[in-house]
């Protein structure tokens, strides 16, 4: 019982901290790469959908992006979709391709990016320390329902706060590395 608490929160907490990669692979730090379009969503027939769905995203060198619709009708929405996406893109048309242009970073965009990501890495470890509440109220209620022995309680909160520990550093980890990546010139 106890093991599979144990289970499913190491899945849970791996999840959280995938879910922030994910996350800080979103944020760019001045070079291009095709993840960076991975919110932008197009109007396409009716519906909106990720620009994905609907170009080849290539990079074309390092500051630049290559945006190719799949059908020449698309070019404009796509053009109009990564201008209003918020990530602060001014794309060129050029034919049936877009090229989006990837500005540098000054040094307070630097400084914004690092508050984003340390905002979505706090977020990251409540959400892990939530799981930890949460599958030590499991624990406590068997306690109470007698299944457990209490020194039993004890050894699994202990497994527990190891394995939160372990997460929380892998998510501090994660955010050095960020910054690192945010910061260099």
């Amino acid at each position: 019982m106890i093991e599979e608490l144990i289970t499913d929160a190491e899945k849970r907490m791996a999840k959280t901290t995938a879910a922030l990669e994910d996350e800080l692979k979103k944020l760019r730090a001045g070079r291009a790469h095709a993840g960076l379009l991975d919110q932008v969503m197009v109007s396409h027939y009716g519906s909106d959908v990720p620009v994905q769905q609907v170009a080849t995203i290539s990079v074309a060198d390092s500051r630049t992006l290559l945006v190719t619709p799949w059908e020449k009708q698309n070019v404009a929405a796509v053009d109009k979709a990564i201008r209003s996406s918020g990530l602060g893109l001014n794309p060129a048309v050029s034919g049936v391709s877009i090229r989006v242009p990837l500005p540098a970073l000054t040094e307070e965009r630097r400084q914004e990016m690092v508050r984003v990501v340390r905002a979505e890495v706090e977020k990251s470890r409540v959400a892990v320390r939530n799981i930890r509440r949460d599958v030590n109220s499991d624990i406590k209620s068997l306690l109470k329902e007698k299944e457990i022995s209490s020194d039993d309680e004890g050894r699994a909160a202990d497994r527990v706060q190891k394995l939160t520990d372990r997460f929380v550093a892998q998510i501090d980890t994660m955010l050095e590395a960020k910054e690192r990546d945010l910061m260099e010139v």
